[in-house]
């Protein structure tokens, strides 16, 4: 895995989801924002597993 993306995948998330969320919740309402928040944390939980790294 690229160690630039090993490495922004922590800081896209807690930049991205909130911005995406609280747009979502403006738009479309409260139960999409909702489900948004629970898919994207889902999504961006896996990847970040998927990409962590143990200390050698």
């Amino acid at each position: 895995m690229l160690r630039w993306f090993v490495a922004l995948t922590p800081m896209i998330g807690a930049i991205v989801s909130p911005i995406l969320i609280a747009i979502t919740i403006a738009k479309f309402g409260i139960s999409q924002g909702v489900l948004l928040a629970l898919t994207f944390t889902v999504i961006w939980f896996v990847a970040m597993l998927r990409t962590s790294e143990m200390p050698h």
